[in-house]
């Protein structure tokens, strides 16, 4: 018979310093990047290998599948093992994948690194509790915010340099310097990380059968993970197709292109904090209806393009990603307020189920948007994007009754 849940222990060594925090905060962003180095360089990559785009498309799909398997299947494990340990695991695992991706002789090595990049990359979602456990309580939410910043600008600034690199020395280069950014991280994190005690003694099965008790229990967690797996297929396909887009007619543009299009993200995610303001002062489910209005919005606006001439459609889609990129974000941030209040002491475990549905859009959306890419052109992919937005927002609109603090909200 399991053993109940122990109270939430402290680290062996519970001080924080400002190196420690800027240490967290580069490991989360460093390995949250390792899930999009490679969709600037599609397109180099398919000359490079003589892999069709359904193939290619299929890099950054399994990179997402695996992330979500391993929030799913490994996140849970920080609360039953010292979390250090975890990492560190993870981050051999992690370089050892994308050393494997640089040196891939064939398309087939490099899906199959690419799976394991994505599980092993779950490094981030045990650094953020990491962080939490940390930090004293007076100053654990400016801690994990700093985290998270350092998470989010691995996101937005990957397909920025990666698109660069690749450009400038090829796509391969990219992973290995990942890798040795990676082992450095990792010797950072064995020199300067504490150990963590176990906060439950919970068995590995009885830890995920928590998390689908939590998915059964709470309505509120089920229309945020749907609404936001949703907005995640259309976001991911446009990631995922935009440099094979930008690679053919009529633009013919590089892998630096594609990545520089991660600076436009950036205006707009970087813009998204302002929502936790917002949730504050009008309820979270509020922000929820903007963001996808606006995700909806920006990618039914991206239709036009085949109407403009050729400078007027990239400037088109930078306004449109700025745009897709802050729904998004607002969203997420509107949806992880209303999941802390359903039940506070499952928190990591809501937040893990919020994402690995997240990660499961994302690789509909890669997979989704590169078929259609190859079948029926971008038309298609912005079709695709319009109605999985679309389909989130009725999720949000839709009367309900989520239950819990944040998530009854009326507003």
């Amino acid at each position: 018979m399991p053993q109940p849940e122990l109270p939430l222990a402290a680290a062996s060594a519970p001080a924080l310093s400002t190196g420690l925090v800027f240490l967290l905060a580069c490991g989360a962003g460093l390995a949250v990047a390792s899930l999009y180095y490679a969709q600037p360089m599609l397109g180099q990559l398919t000359e490079e290998t003589g892999a069709s785009v359904r193939q290619a498309g299929l890099v950054p799909t399994l990179t997402q599948l695996g992330y979500a398997f391993g929030i799913l299947l490994l996140a849970p494990l920080g609360d039953r093992f010292d979390r250090k340990t975890i990492i560190l695991i993870k981050a051999a695992v992690l370089a050892a994948a994308l050393l494997l991706a640089g040196a891939s002789p064939s398309v087939g090595v490099l899906l199959l690194a690419s799976l394991v990049i994505g599980l092993s990359a779950t490094m981030a979602q045990d650094i953020v509790p990491a962080a939490a456990t940390l930090a004293p309580e007076s100053h654990r939410g400016k801690v994990v915010g700093t985290v998270m910043t350092g998470l989010l600008m691995g996101i937005l600034l990957s397909r920025v340099v990666s698109g660069f690199v690749a450009e400038h020395f090829g796509w391969r280069s990219m992973f290995v310097m990942a890798a040795v950014a990676i082992a450095a991280i990792g010797v950072a994190s064995w020199r300067g990380l504490p150990k963590f005690r176990p906060t439950t003694h919970l068995g590995y099965g009885a830890l995920l059968g928590s998390m689908t008790r939590l998915w059964q229990r709470h309505p509120g967690l089920r229309r945020a993970a749907l609404a936001q797996g949703l907005l995640a297929i259309g976001f991911s396909a446009f990631w995922s197709t935009l440099a094979l887009l930008l690679h053919g007619a009529p633009f013919h543009l590089g892998s630096a292109a594609a990545g520089a299009f991660g600076l436009a993200g950036a205006a707009g995610a970087l813009a998204a904090p302002i929502a936790g303001r917002l949730a504050d002062a009008h309820g979270p489910q509020r922000v929820t209806r903007l963001g996808t209005a606006l995700v909806a919005i920006s990618f039914a606006a991206m239709a036009l393009a085949p109407l403009l001439p050729v400078t007027a459609q990239l400037a088109l889609l930078v306004v449109t990603a700025i745009g897709f990129d802050l729904g998004f974000q607002s969203t997420l941030i509107a949806h992880q307020t209303i999941i802390y209040g359903l039940e506070p002491g499952a928190r990591s475990r809501l937040n893990a189920v919020l994402f690995v549905v997240m990660f499961l859009g994302m690789a509909i959306g890669s997979a989704g948007g590169s078929l259609l890419l190859s079948q029926w052109g971008w038309i298609a992919v912005v079709a695709l994007s319009t109605a999985a937005a679309a389909g989130a927002l009725v999720v949000r609109m839709a009367p309900h009754r989520d239950g819990g603090k944040q998530g009854a909200s009326p507003r």
